[in-house]
């Protein structure tokens, strides 16, 4: 089997396995903070800073045995746009809030028969190609031009690097740091020590991440048909996965669109099988505008953000890149807004 059909067959098997984990776990980052918000309960969020720690501790080991290069990321470019990757991460932390959760979430809940997800992915899919290459993407590139600057440290290991640290001590310490200050973070929370589920999903999501960069990294590493090294990301993915669907005698499968269909099915597949499949709608027109609405604003800002609250909260960041974190704390910005203060998105009232 060559290289490109075994990325595909994998990246469909990571897909199979974070849609039945995201069924089954409700992993998910606007229904961590909105529970930890309104709530006060942290669990969800402990669960998702375990998948990162996870995330960069697998990622940045293979990085440093050879077996991925994540330099070959879109994550770390040298030059990049500071305000374009903030300003993409509020778009997208605001449109989750408004659409009640992000793409990979939508594909989850899309499995389990919700039909407001797809609406909310088919919008998503069409806003992020409009972002791209249609409308929206001259704007989008002169505003990068506009404001992108050229680092000489774009990574926490490349920085300390300048200060003298070999490649392999620089890589070790910025990992070390963060993973063991967000495992702590995790553990310290009495009931999500008790929640043996919601500690498996942050295990198992954090290692599909690593799983991704080694299929495409070093699988895929052939020199004659190389695939584009990459991991868990869903905006261009979706937008790529709809127009593979309609045109598809003129594309070729990749490892993004056989995840993303890994996803739809993998949580089809669990939902059937534990009977949690039912049909919903939206109940009334302005909730569908509104759905749609965050569908847009995610798929306009996670083009701008170069990925979503997985592509790079979970991928980008597992690459320690000084980008990913800029645009991490934008989404995070933006759906606390949505969540808390004066743009707060209020219930919608029931009818």
């Amino acid at each position: 089997m060559e290289s490109p059909q075994l990325v595909i067959l994998a990246g469909l098997a990571i897909g199979l396995i974070y849609g039945a984990v995201g069924l089954l776990s409700g992993f998910c980052l606007m229904s961590s903070m909105r529970g930890f918000l309104a709530k006060g309960d942290s669990r969800l969020v402990r669960s998702y800073a375990l998948a990162i720690a996870v995330a960069i501790a697998a990622s940045q080991f293979l990085a440093g045995n050879g077996m991925a290069d994540l330099g070959k990321s879109i994550y770390l470019q040298q030059s990049f746009s500071v305000p374009v990757l903030f300003l993409g991460g509020l778009l997208f932390g605001y449109g989750m809030v408004l659409s009640n959760g992000c793409g990979s979430r939508a594909l989850v809940l899309l499995g389990r028969g919700n039909l407001r997800s797809f609406v909310v992915v088919i919008v998503l899919a069409i806003a992020a190609q409009m972002t791209l290459k249609g409308l929206i993407a001259p704007a989008r590139i002169a505003l990068v031009q506009a404001s992108q600057t050229t680092f000489s440290a774009n990574s926490l290991p490349s920085m300390l690097a300048t200060l003298g640290f070999t490649e392999v001590s620089a890589r070790a310490i910025a990992a070390a740091v963060i993973v063991i200050a967000l495992v702590l973070f995790a553990f310290a929370h009495p009931p999500f020590r008790r929640s043996s589920g919601q500690i498996a999903a942050g295990f198992i999501v954090g290692l599909l991440v690593a799983a991704g960069w080694f299929v495409t990294g070093y699988l895929g590493a052939d020199d004659f048909n190389p695939v584009p090294v990459t991991s868990l990301t869903f905006v261009a993915p979706i937008a790529d996965t709809l127009q593979y669907v309609m045109l598809s005698t003129g594309l070729a499968l990749n490892f993004g669109i056989a995840t993303v269909a890994g996803v739809f099915a993998g949580s089809l597949v669990t939902a059937l099988a534990t009977g949690r499949f039912h049909l919903e709608g939206y109940s009334s027109p302005r909730h569908m505008l509104r759905s749609a609405g965050g569908a847009a604003l995610m798929g306009i800002g996670g083009v701008m953000a170069f990925g979503c609250s997985i592509g790079q909260g979970l991928t980008g960041v597992s690459t320690l890149a000084f980008g990913s974190f800029v645009a991490l704390a934008g989404i995070l910005l933006g759906t606390t807004a949505g969540l808390r203060g004066a743009l707060r998105v209020q219930p919608l009232a029931v009818a």
